[in-house]
């Protein structure tokens, strides 16, 4: 399949362009750039004068490189809102875990509204909301800022691609490595304390904190003893439980809350977990 079909059957065949802002009075507001879609000259968003596009055309071309370098297929592609948010996602390989399916993307992530950096790298979820775009995200360990050097930066990332799936293949393996540790009290409580936040005190009086706060903490709670009980209580359950709650259940807006998760912190404090586990696996 060629990349203009491809881009025709996500939705994705049309470009932006940056035109300057002006006031109703053609004062030309200075620093400022509006960024148009030009098929239907939709404005997605006013950024910083030094801001710099990079068209789907564009994303969707470094992808079937990457294809044709690798033999990987295009998995699936779209965008969210007006096309602020797109992205394209390439099927990698699957760990099959007793009897749990861990699916392997290599994932191409853009905004034309600055609420992402362009984005590659290898992903465990498939996009099919924004709470999985932002997931995925997340999880992409290359961000390039949009800006007039970004090129070069993003060339590398073509001839690394055997480091992406090299980090995939090391991802799977410490999580075939967690399936076999069984978690302790001592574990169950660094993670509460890091995702939700909480000192030793303040999980000492759990029972008389709020109701919004309380409610949060059942819920997590919630989400970590289903993963364990279907993971054999082994670390890579807790793991899971974190997963389901900072991407499901802690975010019910989907747009507000999931920004704020990543600007505020919470994928800071779910890669903490993850990289605490790590440590024990290696």
């Amino acid at each position: 399949m060629g990349t203009t079909e491809i881009l025709d059957l996500t939705g994705l065949n049309w470009n932006v362009r940056k035109e300057a802002v002006q006031t109703v009075s053609g004062i030309i507001i200075p620093d400022k750039t509006a960024i148009i879609r030009e098929d239907n000259n939709a404005v997605l968003s006013v950024m910083g004068d030094g801001y710099e596009p990079y068209n789907n055309s564009e994303l969707l071309e470094l992808l079937h490189n990457i294809t044709q370098s690798t033999g990987l297929e295009i998995h699936k592609g779209g965008m969210f809102g007006g096309g602020e948010k797109v992205y394209f996602q390439l099927k990698s390989d699957n760990l099959i875990l007793n009897g749990d399916k861990i699916e392997g993307y290599v994932s191409g992530i853009n905004s034309f509204d600055g609420s992402t950096s362009l984005s590659f790298g290898h992903s465990t979820l498939t996009i099919s909301c924004m709470n999985t775009f932002f997931s995925v995200y997340k999880q992409l360990d290359s961000k390039i800022k949009h800006s007039a050097s970004m090129r070069p930066r993003i060339d590398t990332i073509l001839f690394g691609i055997d480091k992406l799936l090299k980090e995939e293949k090391h991802n799977f393996d410490t999580i075939r490595k967690m399936s076999e540790i069984p978690a302790t009290p001592e574990m169950i409580e660094f993670v509460k304390e890091t995702i939700l936040n909480l000192s030793k005190q303040d999980m000492l009086l759990v029972d008389d904190m709020s109701g919004k706060r309380k409610s949060r903490i059942d819920a997590f709670e919630f989400d970590l003893k289903r993963e364990m009980q279907q993971k054999q209580n082994s670390v890579w359950g807790v793991m899971s439980g974190v997963t389901r709650y900072t991407t499901h259940t802690a975010n019910k807006n989907e747009n507000r809350a999931m920004l704020n998760k990543i600007v505020g912190g919470v994928g800071d404090r779910e890669r903490k977990v993850w990289n605490h586990f790590e440590k024990m696996t290696a």
